[in-house]
C-alpha cells in the first residue's frame, strides 16, 4: 500500500495530535439540544471556524470536520437529508478556511459516522444501501477538499466493510477507521480490538484504532490489543475524557486534563501515534496532552484505576454527545 498523508506525517512528526469534542464545543457556542451540529456548517459557519480554531491553537495537527452525524440516515431526523453533499462540502470547506492559514501544515480530516442504522440481517438497513449512504457523504467531504476520510465511532465490521465500499467508490484519500469499544474492551456489537485491526488491515486503510468509549481502560485494553497486529500502520487512539455521569440534567465527564495528559503518555508509550480526545476534551484536555506528548509538561501523577466503569445508565446515553 502505498504511504498516505497521514503516515507521511506521522514519519515526519512522530506522532500527531488530534483535536478534541465537538458537539460539546457547538452547544458552549449556542447549538441548541436537539438541533444538528452539521446545519451550523451553513447557517453560523464562525462558529464552526471557531471551534477549530480553538484546537489547532493547542497545537492539533489533524482536526475533523462538523459532520460526524453528516449521512442522509442521521439528517433524515433534521429533515436535511436533501442536502447531504451540500453541507458535507461546507464542513469541509470551513475546517480548509482555518488550516489553510496557519504556517503549518494541518490535516483536515472529513468525520464520517455511523448511520445509526442496524445491517443486514441484524437490522433493515441493506449493506449496499449503508454504502450508498458513505459515498454520498464522502463525495461532499472530498468536493470540500478534505486530506482523509476518517470512519468513526464505529461498532459493527459489516458497517465498516460498507463505510470503506462506499468511500471508494468516490474517492482515492486515504482512510482512518475507529472503533468505540464499550465493555470489556469489545464494542456493541462484540468485536475485539484483535478482530477489528486484522480486518482492517486487509482492507488496507491508513490508520486505525479507538475513539469514543465508556472509559479509558476499556480503551486502552482494545489498542493494547490493535497494536499487537498494527504492523506499521499508524494506531489511532480518541478517547472520551473518563468516565461520564449525569449531574442532574447535564451529562459530565470524570477526566480532567490532568487525566487526560496521563493517559495520552500511556498510548504514546504503548506505541499509539496519532492521539486526541473524543466526548469531553475541550481545548484545555488537548492543551495537556499536547505539552506531555511534546515533553513541555510533566507527566500528571493522576490514579488510574482499570476496574473503573460507567455508572449505569451513562453508558449508552454517553455515544458521542461531545
Amino acid at each position: 500500500m502505498p504511504e498516505s498523508v497521514l503516515s507521511e506525517l506521522v514519519v515526519e512528526r512522530g506522532f500527531l495530535v488530534v483535536d478534541g469534542a465537538t458537539g460539546t464545543q457547538l452547544m458552549a457556542a449556542g447549538l441548541e439540544p436537539g438541533d444538528a451540529p452539521e446545519r451550523l456548517n451553513l447557517d453560523r459557519p464562525e462558529v464552526v471556524h471557531g471551534l477549530h480554531e480553538s484546537y489547532v491553537n493547542v497545537g492539533s495537527d489533524i482536526v475533523l470536520t462538523n459532520t460526524f452525524g453528516g449521512s442522509r440516515y442521521r439528517l433524515k431526523l433534521h429533515k436535511l437529508d436533501d442536502r447531504v453533499v451540500e453541507l458535507n462540502c461546507e464542513a469541509a470547506r470551513n475546517a480548509r478556511h482555518v488550516v489553510d492559514q496557519l504556517p503549518r501544515r494541518v490535516l483536515v480530516a472529513g468525520s464520517i459516522g455511523p448511520t445509526g442504522e442496524l445491517i443486514a440481517p441484524l437490522g433493515s438497513l441493506q449493506a449496499v444501501d449503508a454504502a450508498a449512504a458513505f459515498a454520498e457523504q464522502a463525495r461532499g467531504l472530498s468536493e470540500g477538499g478534505v486530506d482523509l476520510l476518517w470512519i468513526e465511532t464505529m461498532s459493527s465490521i459489516d458497517e465498516i466493510e460498507a463505510a470503506v465500499e462506499g468511500v471508494r467508490s468516490v474517492s482515492e484519500l486515504p482512510i482512518a477507521v475507529t472503533l468505540s469499544f464499550d465493555t470489556a474492551g469489545r464494542t456493541m456489537m462484540g468485536v475485539t480490538g484483535a478482530q477489528a485491526a486484522s480486518r482492517l488491515l486487509e482492507l488496507e486503510v491508513a490508520a486505525f484504532g479507538a475513539n469514543c468509549g465508556n472509559n479509558l481502560a476499556d480503551t486502552e485494553a482494545a489498542l493494547a490489543e490493535m497494536l499487537e497486529v498494527a504492523g506499521d500502520t499508524p494506531v489511532i487512539c480518541k478517547a472520551n475524557a473518563g468516565i461520564p455521569h449525569w449531574h442532574g440534567t447535564e451529562l459530565v465527564y470524570s477526566g480532567s486534563p490532568d487525566v487526560m495528559g496521563a493517559h495520552a503518555n500511556r498510548v504514546r508509550s504503548a506505541g499509539v501515534s496519532i492521539i486526541g480526545g473524543c466526548c469531553g476534551n475541550d481545548p484545555s484536555h488537548l492543551a495537556v496532552m499536547r505539552g506531555v506528548l511534546d515533553g513541555t509538561l510533566p507527566v500528571p501523577e493522576v490514579d488510574f484505576t482499570p476496574a473503573e466503569r460507567a455508572p449505569t445508565g451513562a453508558r449508552r446515553r454517553s455515544r458521542r454527545s461531545n
